[in-house]
């Protein structure tokens, strides 16, 4: 692991970007000993406050979870990343390098057809009401949902995953088979269901709607294949917001990291705030508070539980061929042109779909827009399809 320079400002980062995050993600793990154990007491009113605090804790870990595959935790080296991964994965019961694959993917082929990650709300193949039904009980059961959803990449038929990557996951499945098989046989020769469920079960299970529930704040609905007009945006005023978002890596101001995806947390804000400068006509998907974006989802659990194809969007723009077997460079160009193709752009349905998703009306986009602001993070693998 990389260490700070002496200065007082490389400290003073390493506690706040290191440090304080670290602590607080071994919160949920001595509050789930705490209930296991039934200490202080077994009273409701003492479990209650412990199940929520590490619940939270726990959707915490998918934001580390998510800051691991892209290997921008501060003042971690990539191997450390890589090994605190693979343990978060083994306890959500998601293969680290089967989220890696997936994710690289989701960055690559946002709200396309091809995005792994978003599988079904991507896929037009799903009926509407597939996509209703999903959304439920993606939201309701998420901690069972990801594990499957993720899995897609490693079984599916149409798997681009190459072959050294396939045992790395391989591998991953049997440890979490073998540890868990073990841990579930310890329960039940004991008998200790009850503290598991209460200890695990519950908080695992309201961290899974939470983290769905980010997700879906996130994309659902989202008609563009922009990064930054294809994603709700958080950016909070109040403390609350600011402080939670702090937790999660500021993963809630997510356009700017779906632009700049090798960008460290601290640093999207500011991102956000230049592509505001640099495009003024341009009404982002925008949000002062986190109650703001979720409202503005709502909707399209209904009317809209899709992305891209499946949220109004008419057709995609082209594409380069390349490799994906890596986040790319933020300035590397891979659409021809704009990220939404002239005729999602110019679309009676498509200016629709983007003012139903925007916190205030979008702006007419100028035909001849800066194609800055359209540039990729990573590349089209094409020959994935998903079904």
């Amino acid at each position: 692991m990389a260490t700070a320079t002496p200065s007082t400002d490389s400290r003073r980062s390493w506690v706040k970007d290191y440090l304080v995050p670290q602590l607080a993600h071994i919160v949920p793990l001595i509050c789930v000993w705490m209930l296991a154990a039934g200490y202080p007491s077994q009273a409701w009113a003492v479990r209650i406050p412990l199940i929520l605090t590490a619940a939270y804790g726990l959707f915490c870990w998918t934001s580390r979870f998510h800051e691991t595959a892209h290997q921008t935790v501060p003042f971690m080296s990539p191997r450390f990343a890589i090994m605190t991964g693979k343990q978060i994965g083994l306890v959500l019961l998601v293969p680290y390098h089967c989220y890696r694959e997936c994710h690289i993917r989701h960055h690559a082929y946002l709200n396309r057809p091809i995005d792994w990650e978003l599988w079904p709300y991507s896929d037009p193949k799903t009926s509407i009401w597939f996509r209703r039904t999903f959304v439920v009980l993606d939201l309701l059961f998420g901690f069972l949902t990801a594990p499957y959803v993720y899995s897609r990449i490693y079984f599916h038929r149409d798997s681009p995953l190459k072959p050294e990557v396939r045992r790395e996951i391989a591998v991953e499945y049997t440890y979490m088979v073998a540890i868990w098989g073990a841990l579930l046989t310890f329960v039940a020769y004991y008998g200790y269901w009850e503290n598991f469920l209460i200890a695990w079960v519950l908080p695992h299970w309201l961290a899974g709607v939470l983290q769905v529930g980010r997700k879906l704040t996130e994309h659902l609905g989202m008609a563009s294949f922009d990064p930054m007009k294809g994603t709700r945006t958080v950016v909070g005023k109040s403390w609350v917001t600011r402080f939670c978002s702090y937790l999660n890596f500021d993963i809630f101001v997510h356009g700017p990291h779906h632009r700049y995806p090798r960008l460290t947390h601290d640093k999207l804000k500011g991102r956000m705030n230049e592509h505001i400068e640099t495009h003024p006509e341009i009404r982002f998907p925008m949000f002062a508070t986190y109650t703001g974006a979720v409202l503005n989802m709502l909707p399209c659990l209904w009317t809209r539980p899709g992305v891209g194809l499946n949220a109004g969007a008419a057709a995609m723009s082209d594409v380069t061929v390349d490799d994906v077997g890596e986040f790319l460079e933020d300035a590397k160009q891979v659409v021809n042109g704009n990220w939404d193709s002239n005729p999602v752009h110019n679309s009676e349905d498509q200016t629709a779909a983007d003012e139903a998703s925007a916190p205030v009306p979008y702006a007419r986009h100028a035909a001849a827009e800066d194609s800055s602001s359209a540039s990729a993070d990573a590349a089209q693998d094409v020959s994935a399809i998903h079904s």
